[in-house]
């Protein structure tokens, strides 16, 4: 029987259209998707392979590494390592940039990406994934630095996720919308199932951490109060509040569904000297723009996250990401509040 479009057909298809495609993109995106099966495998495996657990180590961020962090890790930069479509790579994992060694050739990308993220869940067999943005890199650099790397979302290439759930999905964007595809196990191939994704415009659903309501700023505490006051408050409605730790999983449902999703800043992170919880190489730029191009809207507070300039490899920034008259709600409570 016919499994429908593949990945790999699909991204085939789109480098035809592109005027000049040389097929490195494909190639690379191909690369990307067999780091992603691995990882996968291995996720689905968890303590059957020995792979839960922690590894006894810490990150650049100071956080206990998992086994599976790691070894995701190891995983993306070998497959993405020796085929010659990229400069150098950066992950969420690693103190400074991965070079590509000497021995294999070099290309014109750069890649960033979370191995895995929600590794927290692991343990417990709640849904994680991989988040990843392709970057092009500044006059095809022979050998990058981070400064190569500092670009705004607005300059991605490519964005996506793997989810590591129920099913394996990857969600792709490469600026001309957002299509998912489910992996099926039986062909070892991702196969195109949700077509051309939108996030609705309104919403009645919202994910934050509630158990930092007391550092919340108080344009965050605004919309969260008034959701929460449901059909007798401002807003005349009920609203449901889900919370999974996870941003991919988070995001994949908003993705499908509609709603937001808050890791805003607040006095707990501000005292620690932090611009925000989340990465904006790894996790904040390439969920907006995946956001963004399925008709979402994506801020840190009053500004949209793609247009701010990195200082920093992994620096970190609040993130209001989802249906779009939402996130323009919260963003003019936070103009509100500084006027």
């Amino acid at each position: 029987m016919p499994h429908g479009t593949t990945i790999t057909q699909f991204i085939s298809e789109e480098q035809r259209r592109a005027p000049g495609a040389t097929g490195d993109f494909t190639a690379l995106l191909n690369d990307i998707v067999t780091a992603c099966k691995m990882i996968s495998n291995q996720v689905n495996h968890g303590a059957l392979v020995g792979a839960l657990g922690s590894a006894g180590s810490e990150n650049v961020q100071g956080e206990t590494q998992k086994k599976l962090d790691v070894l995701s890790n190891d995983i993306f930069l070998q497959c993405n390592a020796w085929a010659g479509h990229l400069g150098a790579m950066a992950s969420e994992e690693m103190d400074d940039i991965y070079h590509i060694p000497d021995e294999y050739p070099r290309g014109k990308y750069l890649l960033t990406f979370d191995p895995l993220d929600g590794s927290s869940n692991i343990d417990v067999n709640v849904s994680v994934g991989t988040i990843f943005s392709i970057l092009k890199c500044p006059g095809g650099a022979e050998k990058p630095t981070v400064r190569d790397f500092l670009q705004a979302g607005t300059q991605q290439v490519a964005a996506g996720y793997a989810l590591y759930g129920p099913s394996t999905m990857m969600v792709l964007t490469s600026g001309k919308g957002v299509n998912g595809f489910t992996l099926d196990q039986n062909i070892g191939e991702f196969i195109l199932t949700h077509p051309n994704m939108t996030i609705p415009a309104d919403t009645r659903e919202f994910a934050i951490n509630a158990s930092n309501m007391r550092f919340w700023d108080a344009p965050v505490k605004r919309y969260v109060d008034e959701c929460l006051a449901g059909k007798e408050g401002p807003r005349g409605e009920d609203f449901n509040m889900r919370w999974i730790a996870s941003m991919v999983a988070e995001v994949h449902r908003i993705l499908t569904r509609g709603g937001v999703f808050m890791y805003p800043m607040d006095a707990k992170i501000r005292s620690k000297g932090q611009g925000g919880k989340l990465r904006l190489m790894y996790e904040a730029n390439p969920m907006s723009f995946i956001v963004e191009q399925a008709g979402g809207g994506s801020v840190i507070g009053q500004e949209r996250i793609m247009e701010l300039q990195p200082e920093d490899l992994h620096q970190r920034v609040p993130v209001i990401l989802g249906s779009r008259n939402e996130v323009e709600r919260i963003r003019q409570y936070h103009e509100e509040a500084t006027s």
